[in-house]
């Protein structure tokens, strides 16, 4: 970045600075993380209102959660802030941050994030965010999400759930009324058992049962074993919304995934670079604000040349921008305007193939460098010479 700024000054003003980066970096400290944040919010809004008429499903709006996580450099301060994984040996591994973010499934802009350390649960994170769900939105999240307090209290705001059901909950579930083959209404029992979160008054006024829509659903691919899901929501209105499109719409809760991707991946947010907690914080933010400004792009592109954001390629459209960009700086405003028309028309012919069921392994074809591992702290650690030829483990 900053060498980008000494080309532009050296065209623009004919002058010259310092290729040194101490004080950009002093700068960029003293940016207080609060105009960070509300920078994201107001291009998250901006980006929103781009999309014009809200992409609805069922006549809902439909926001998708998910978790992951990212690590940064090894230092004392990120260590006790975000402590590494309490397996990994001290010396050898990395402070990992977990986060919890909410999308938009109709744009894909990410409209919120919530972060900690990774000793804390990804529901802790989740009912952060709850303020950003309004009444009318339907909550789509997969089976670590999906509890008896957080369906009750999220429905008592006015927000349904789309969620597949816990591995555990196995017991405490009655049958109540047969909607169809595979759906049917339950009511789920509470347990004695008090979620930590909740205080024993919170606790007691709940109900001690709780009605919700249950779909088992059998995915029959060819070539690979059927596999069958349980899906949990709120919306109990099989005539308004039927079993097929609640099992599309936990089907797309996929595009979290992608989304994800797309900013760790393609953005590069998956190894953050900050030796400091308060700047690694900034660093996420920023990245955020990346996100959706290029999501906004996309979303612009698909509505003017009639497509939709799925179709876009993300890493394309940031490819096109990075390409397009010094050449759109360099004409007066005036100019500007047919060429911006002319970039959203690169990016909307950029789309991805129709590749319906397709499955790709998560594995690597490249062989990595034969290198050791580092398996004990770094100044104590005794490299074998002649890589190539190593012949037995390290101790």
């Amino acid at each position: 970045m900053l060498r980008s700024f000494l080309a532009w000054l050296a065209v623009e003003e004919g002058k010259t600075a310092s290729p040194r980066t101490g004080a950009y970096c002093r700068a960029r400290n003293r940016i207080p993380l609060a105009d960070i944040e509300q920078t994201h919010a107001n291009v998250r809004d901006a980006a929103e209102r781009q999309a014009g008429k809200p992409r609805l499903w069922c006549g809902r709006k439909v926001k998708v959660v998910d978790g992951s996580s990212v690590s940064m450099p090894d230092t004392p301060d990120n260590q006790a802030r975000y402590p590494q994984p309490s397996t990994q040996k001290a010396g050898c591994g990395f402070p990992v941050m977990r986060i919890v973010a909410v999308f938009s499934l109709g744009t894909g802009v990410l409209i919120d994030l919530a972060k900690d350390a990774l000793s804390v649960h990804e529901r802790t994170l989740f009912r952060r965010l709850w303020d950003r769900f309004e009444p009318g939105d339907v909550a789509l999240a997969d089976t670590g999400f999906c509890s008896y307090a957080d369906l009750y209290l999220l429905a008592k705001q006015g927000v349904d759930c789309v969620m597949r059901n816990h591995q555990r909950r196995k017991t405490g579930v009655r049958h109540v009324k047969k909607l169809g083959k595979g759906d049917r209404l339950v009511l789920w029992l509470k347990t004695k058992a008090r979620p930590k979160w909740l205080d024993d008054d919170q606790w007691r006024d709940m109900p001690n049962s709780l009605l919700v829509r249950q779909l088992t659903v059998t995915v029959s691919e060819p070539g690979f074993r059927s596999k069958t899901i349980v899906v949990v929501t709120t919306l109990r209105d099989a005539k308004r919304f039927p079993k097929a499109a609640i099992a599309e719409l936990y089907r797309r809760r996929w595009a979290a995934e992608l989304y994800l991707r797309d900013i760790k991946i393609a953005l590069g947010m998956d190894t953050l670079r900050c030796k400091a907690p308060e700047r690694v914080e900034k660093e996420l933010w920023m990245h955020a604000i990346a996100y959706n400004l290029i999501r906004a792009l996309m979303v612009k592109a698909a509505d003017t040349h009639g497509t939709t954001p799925e179709r876009l390629s993300f890493k394309g459209t940031m490819a096109t921008i990075r390409q397009w960009a010094p050449y759109i700086q360099q004409q007066s405003p005036k100019q500007r305007r047919p060429l911006m028309d002319l970039l959203l028309a690169v990016i909307a012919k950029d789309t991805l193939p129709r590749r319906p069921n397709r499955t790709e392994p998560r594995a690597k074809k490249r062989r990595p460098k034969n290198y050791q591992l580092l398996t004990d702290h770094r100044s104590r650690f005794k490299e074998q010479p002649h890589r190539n030829k190593y012949t037995k483990k390290l101790k």
